[in-house]
């Protein structure tokens, strides 16, 4: 695969309007110009894997056929550690067919209730996967620890973010300001992987 990345077109694998944008964000700086797989029509494919690399290379390699782009996928999710990393890769499932996160995060909440432990302890996984329309395939994985509050508290972020503070902080992710969690988050930590690969 080429190994510098700027000025190219590349199609972000996702429907999820929140996560295009974060994703769109962490590559402008580089002079790369998005599209989502929702704008050009693609159809999502069914994530069958049972790892976050297995979903992200699966939705990249469906997207970049699909385009004859270069195609960013990532499959990203919250692990529970009470929870043995439930709801992992299932973490959108979670959120229903109308993907509700409030009922997402209840339900999160419900299960440690159940489980009756203290242990709020929590991680926020990315896998990143870049594939080329030949078949080429990068991958890499990016991790934020921290722990789980409940009320969920802020609306500036999406998904679980309400209810997640990083290590180091107090307040939530949906709390921060977007610039302050793109430097921190688990998809930044996959991404610096990425842009010391292609984009140095």
């Amino acid at each position: 695969m080429a190994r510098d990345l700027r000025g190219q077109k590349l199609v972000v694998a996702s429907h999820n309007a929140g996560k295009v944008r974060e994703i769109g964000a962490l590559l402008e700086p580089f002079g790369i110009e998005t599209v989502s797989a929702g704008d050009l029509g693609l159809p999502e494919p069914e994530e069958t894997g049972l790892t976050f690399q297995a979903n992200a290379e699966l939705k990249a390699r469906a997207a970049a056929e699909a385009s004859g782009l270069l195609a960013l996928a990532d499959d990203s999710g919250l692990a529970v550690t009470a929870l043995d990393g439930d709801p992992g890769i299932y973490s959108a499932r979670w959120a229903g067919p109308s993907k509700d996160f409030n009922l997402a995060m209840e339900k999160v909440e419900q299960a440690l209730k159940e489980k009756g432990s203290d242990d709020r302890s929590a991680a926020f996984i990315c896998g990143l996967a870049l594939a080329t329309p030949d078949g080429e395939m990068d991958y890499f994985e990016g991790r934020v620890e921290g722990t789980l509050v409940w009320p969920p508290r802020g609306d500036k972020g999406f998904g679980y973010d309400p209810v997640f503070v990083a290590k180091g902080y107090d307040i939530t992710f949906a709390e921060m300001e977007p610039d302050a969690k793109h430097a921190i988050s688990h998809r930044a930590d996959a991404f610096r992987q990425l842009t010391d690969v292609f984009l140095k």
